[in-house]
């Protein structure tokens, strides 16, 4: 037996503290009380499969076979073949190719009884299902199915909100642009050094092994921004006409991709932009010539820059931005965030929730943003003081789409 002693310890208090969202208890036995024997092995490992890929699925948690919902401990009179098929259901009773994030299956002795332990994490790589491709969660007490496409979601959602957060192995402080951070760390103290100032901002942590750089730093500060995310990119496609056609009626006719890391790239980006959107030249009211936009020009840097912010980065693609004659769509990586609808966005009531907390703070701190959530409402305003259409706001689960229209609407002015 695996760690005996401590396993009995562990187990004995498991026990005790009963049944709870991370932990279930099985008897071995059916029937009427005064009539019990052994349940069958098939059933019994059908139970094991599906509490352990519920536990998988959620948060982790304990599986005991050989005790009653009340913590009685029964015990499993089965024989050493029977045990040994019934401890290898977690294999057996799993999708073909997956294994599950266990910690322990093993036989453990508990009052003269033999009793089953399993022990599972929560998994981060894939949604485990059972040979017959049902998928579990845990819910309170009780084991729930699920929807394997909801559930992808959930996860690629939550690790897209950690994303920037994580410290990467091997990233350096010469990886990234020391004049620039350096710049931003006077305005905030007066002679604050880039290291202190990367501290200051949550961007780094000093640990055993030195400086250690969270990945926001690299997205906002890489010198070589393709070695650390090659995804950080901003693509213009103008198209003629009204519709995007392929093959021998494909009218792309321009395709300009800016790569930088994100405080280069907004820049870049709107330079890039402006030419796309440019109107005509006009002699403005102070006796210059000065350059209208088909759209109102912060309404279209505003969208610009929470799409560069906001968007997924663990997604290989880039924000993509489409202008056609009679529309323009910025296209970001990523779809809204689950905890947002698009009503709440169209509401125009300032909600608002970063997926890239880190990166969001420092560029509000630098004031390349203002408030976070107040975007979607100055684009709306800016949008209808122009007396033009309001924006459409879509998402899938694959991205999150603004698109602008230049179609004039009738006003009561």
């Amino acid at each position: 037996m695996v760690d005996a002693l401590f396993l009995n310890e562990r187990v004995k208090n498991a026990i005790l503290i009963g049944e709870s969202d991370f932990r279930e208890f099985k008897s071995a036995y059916e029937g009427r009380p005064d009539n019990k024997k052994p349940r069958l092995v098939k059933k019994i490992c059908e139970d094991i499969a599906e509490g352990l890929v519920a536990f998988a699925n959620t948060d982790g948690g304990e599986l005991i076979i050989g005790v009653e919902d009340d913590g009685t401990i029964t015990g499993v009179p089965h024989g050493d073949d029977d045990i040994e098929v019934i401890l290898n259901a977690v294999k057996s009773h799993i999708l073909d190719g997956q294994v599950l994030p266990l910690v322990y299956a093993v036989k453990v002795a508990l009052e003269q009884k033999t009793i089953l332990f399993f022990q599972v994490n929560k998994g981060t790589h894939e949604v485990y299902q059972l040979t017959d491709g049902r998928v579990l969660l845990r819910k309170d007490k009780e084991t729930v199915p699920a929807n394997v496409k909801r559930l992808q979601f959930k996860w690629q959602e939550e690790l897209s909100r950690e994303y920037d957060r994580e410290y990467v192995d091997g990233a350096k402080v010469n990886d990234l642009d020391i004049s620039l951070i350096q710049n931003y760390a006077e305005s905030l103290v007066k002679g604050m050094t880039v290291e202190k100032y990367l501290q200051q901002i949550g961007l780094a942590e000093y640990s055993a092994g030195g400086l250690k750089i969270r990945r926001a730093a690299l997205l906002l500060f890489a010198t070589d921004i393709q070695k650390w995310c090659p995804n950080s990119k901003v693509r213009f496609l103008k198209i003629s006409g009204v519709t995007l056609g392929s093959g021998d009626k494909y009218n792309v006719i321009s395709d300009v991709i800016v790569h930088d890391n994100i405080f280069e790239l907004l820049y870049k980006s709107w330079e890039g932009l402006k030419p796309f959107i440019a109107h005509k030249t006009v002699f403005g009211a102070d006796s210059k010539f000065e350059q209208q936009y088909i759209y109102p020009e912060e309404a279209c840097r505003e969208a610009l820059v929470n799409a560069i912010v906001h968007r997924d980065y663990i997604s290989h693609n880039g924000v993509e931005v489409y202008i056609y004659d009679d529309r323009m769509e910025i296209k970001s990586p990523g779809a809204l965030l689950s905890t947002i609808t698009i009503n709440n966005l169209l509401e125009l009531a300032n909600w608002h929730e970063s997926r890239n907390a880190k990166i969001a703070y420092v560029l509000k701190v630098s004031n390349y943003m203002r408030e976070v959530g107040e975007g979607v409402k100055r684009i709306f305003t800016l949008m209808n003081e122009k007396e033009l259409k309001k924006p459409k706001l879509y998402s899938n689960t694959n991205s999150f789409i603004v698109t602008f229209f230049n179609k004039s609407i009738s006003s009561e002015k």
